[in-house]
Formats: C-alpha cells, sequence, structure tokens
C-alpha cells in the first residue's frame, strides 16, 4: 500500500529521534516502501519548512548529486543501469561498520567534508576483510556496487551511513535485506540504490568481479561468472533517487517551490 508524504515525514523525523545507541528495527523489503507518484498528491499538501525536524535532520539533502561526485574510470551509471566492480560483504553490517561514530562529526553539506567522509566508508569492517574498500590515501573506492547479505544497514540510526558509500563512489548495494532506517536515509538522500534480491548474491560473487545492474530490467549479471540474477524492482523509490533525494524529488515534481 502507498503510504502518503505526510506519513514518510513522520517516519523520517521518528528516525531521527532515535538514540545512537538503539538498535535499528529489523529488516525492511523494498517492497514494503512506496512513495507517491506527484498524481496521487497534492502540491504542497505537506509543509517543507526550515523549522521541520525533517529538515533539520535532513543535512545530506543539500549535498551534490551523487552523480556529481568522482567516480572511478572502471566504473559507468546511468539513470537505468551501474557497471563496475563489486566489493562483497556478509550478513549484519551495521551502521558502524559503513562510518564509525568518530566521523558523524563531519558535514555531508560540505564539499570538502562530503569527500573525506566518503574516505572512511567501510573502514569499521573487521580485519577479516582482506580487501580494503578504499585503497590507502585515496578518497573514492573502485568498487561502484556493494552486495550484502540479510540486514544490511542494521545498528545506530545514522543517514551519514548511506552518505558515506555515495560519497566513496558507491551507486548502489545489493543485499538480501536491510535495516528499515538504512533503506528509508538511502531513498531520502539520494545517494545509493538499495536494492533487494531473494538469492545469497553475496555466496555467489566475489570482490572484484565485474558487474552489471539493469534497473529497467531487474537484473544484475556477474559477466566474471557469465550468471544473472532477478532483483526486486525497486519501484516508485527510483525516481526519488534518481532525482537526488526526497527534498530535490518534491522540487522537481513541484510539491515545494524550486530553492531561490
Amino acid at each position: 500500500m502507498a503510504v502518503s508524504y505526510s506519513s514518510l515525514l513522520s517516519t523520517f523525523s521518528a528516525a531521527a529521534a532515535f538514540s545512537e545507541t538503539k538498535p535499528s528495527i529489523g529488516p525492511v523489503s523494498s517492497q514494503a516502501v512506496r512513495f507517491p507518484s506527484i498524481s496521487s498528491v497534492r502540491p504542497f499538501i505537506v509543509p517543507f519548512t526550515s523549522n521541520s525536524p525533517v529538515v533539520r535532520n535532513q543535512r545530506a539533502s543539500f549535498v551534490a548529486p551523487r552523480a556529481a561526485a568522482e567516480s572511478p574510470s572502471s566504473a559507468t551509471t546511468s539513470p537505468t543501469s551501474f557497471h563496475g566492480l563489486c566489493y562483497v560483504v556478509g550478513d549484519n553490517i551495521d551502521t558502524d561498520q559503513i562510518i564509525p561514530a568518530e566521523y558523524l562529526t563531519l558535514v555531508p553539506s560540505n564539499p570538502a567534508e562530503y569527500e573525506k567522509l566518503g574516505s572512511y566508508a567501510l573502514i569499521g569492517l573487521p580485519a577479516s576483510y582482506e580487501k580494503r574498500f578504499i585503497e590507502p590515501n585515496q578518497t573514492k573506492t573502485k568498487y561502484s556496487i556493494v552486495i550484502g547479505g540479510e540486514n544490511f544497514g542494521c545498528g545506530s540510526s545514522r543517514e551519514h551511513a548511506p552518505v558515506a558509500l555515495g560519497a566513496a563512489g558507491v551507486a548502489a548495494v545489493v543485499a538480501q535485506s536491510y535495516a528499515r532506517i538504512f533503506f528509508r536515509n538511502s531513498v531520502a538522500t539520494g545517494e545509493v540504490y538499495p536494492l533487494e534480491t531473494e538469492v545469497r548474491v553475496c555466496e555467489e560473487c566475489r570482490t572484484g568481479d565485474v558487474i552489471t545492474i539493469e534497473l529497467g530490467e531487474s537484473r544484475l549479471i556477474n559477466h566474471t561468472t557469465g550468471k544473472e540474477y532477478k532483483l526486486q524492482p525497486i519501484g516508485d523509490a527510483g525516481p526519488v533517487i534518481e532525482a537526488g533525494g526526497i527534498f530535490a524529488y518534491a522540487r522537481k515534481t513541484g510539491m515545494i517551490p524550486q530553492s531561490a
């Protein structure tokens, strides 16, 4: 069932109020989150003001769209497909592994700090991950696609998690399931596409495999192994991410005025 913007914004407000020490809500399917089309929502039905707690907690909404960031030469992206190397992780990758709390003082709306935030993406992974996500003295990763297992993005609520991945050069994450807050923050910030598959692709792909994701066909192609996998359709969240996040989408569709 589609949710209204008011209920969506209420969810973001509640998420922003979560303590950093509290665990996230359980895994969520991409099919459980729906965004209204412009035809189903009357313009300006939901007030967006500078006093809104949603605006206050959506600092990432004001960073440049992920497409404007410098991308590794090995990766190519378009609104409908992504092609590049993948980085494979396991189950229950939490937000502290994605971006440790010590880096949350970085402000994504500052271009220099946005880039610095990306340089720390996935730095919290344990030493058992032999290949580094970002090489020493680099700010961008060569892996434009992250493949995970169940409950990706669990842990404390922090919008810096998808922002850090996007700033590092990640276009999409493919996982079996997501923590609800991470999924919603990914859509709200417009930084990465949180895509879902029922197959444990994380056990069939290796870090460094060459991957293509076709959003229109809802499929993932591993060119290294020659295998293809069906993805859950991104649905109404797709245009929001493509626009650069929920506020950019609202401006694009005329729901709120364009910035002066």
